[in-house]
């Protein structure tokens, strides 16, 4: 049996030696890794590179990028990571336009600012001026920004009757809502959500506000069974039917009737 080779201490010295060397050496580079990395941390925080550069803003239609930044906070020169991002966006949703807003961190010196903003979907008539209400029933009070056609409101006051309508009208397809010129609030002792709707087809239609929303998506498949020289009431507020205008004397009788 051929016995094992057996290593002198003499021999195994050097071979130990050159092991702790390359141990040390590792170590060595690790520690003058972190020491370099950490002075690389103190110069970027302490340099121009740590502040915020340059902002920008997505989304924002009616906003401005001057009211953004002053609702979030932020500003050319801040540290970009003392940025409080939830206290920011929290700040902007504040604004009655803003419907989201998030906030991403940029390398090295970038901040962008994503907002969702709420769509107006009607437009209040008040002393002829038009002011824009949008989706979550907020008027606007001042009329800036583009805006999409939508409907005119006529004797509609801020308030719960303004709200529910807002929330029936976000329902609507495009294609309907585009289809309505005037809507008038006319209330009646037996339904205090009463409603006219003007169309730019010349149809009327006669409607209550909780049920507004699931009777006008047949809006499209009604008048096309209608003749469309042959103008008057679609009466939407219970069933479902048509009364022709038969002279403008009647349609005003007929208006004061529903009273």
């Amino acid at each position: 049996m051929q016995k094992g080779k057996v290593l002198s201490l003499e021999d195994r010295i050097p071979k130990i030696k050159e092991h702790r060397k390359r141990k040390a050496n590792r170590r060595l580079i690790i520690l003058l890794s972190l020491f370099f990395l950490l002075i690389a941390c103190v110069v970027y925080f302490q340099s121009p590179l740590s502040q915020i550069k340059k902002i920008d803003v997505l989304g924002n239609a009616t906003v401005t990028i001057d009211e953004v930044l002053s609702a979030s906070g932020l500003k050319a020169g801040n540290n970009i990571w003392k940025i409080d991002k939830a206290k920011a966006e929290e700040n902007l949703l504040a604004l009655p336009e803003i419907k989201s807003a998030k906030i991403k961190i940029g390398f090295p010196n970038k901040v962008v600012i994503k907002l969702k903003e709420y769509p107006a979907i009607a437009f209040m008539n008040s002393e002829n001026h038009f002011y824009p209400i949008l989706e979550n029933g907020v008027i606007l009070k001042k009329n800036k920004g583009a805006y999409v056609n939508a409907p005119i409101l006529t004797n509609f006051k801020k308030g719960v009757i303004l709200e529910e309508l807002a929330g029936q009208l976000k329902q609507f397809s495009p294609e309907i809502l585009n289809a309505i010129s005037e809507i008038h609030y006319d209330p009646k002792k037996t339904d205090k959500y009463h409603i006219y709707l003007f169309m730019n087809d010349g149809f009327e239609v006669n409607a209550t506000i909780p049920t507004l929303a699931s009777k006008m998506v047949h809006y499209p498949s009604i008048i096309s069974q209608l003749d469309p020289n042959v103008k008057g009431v679609i009466d939407l507020e219970v069933g479902s039917f048509f009364r022709a205008y038969k002279n403008e004397g009647e349609k005003k009788d007929e208006e004061e009737d529903e009273r």
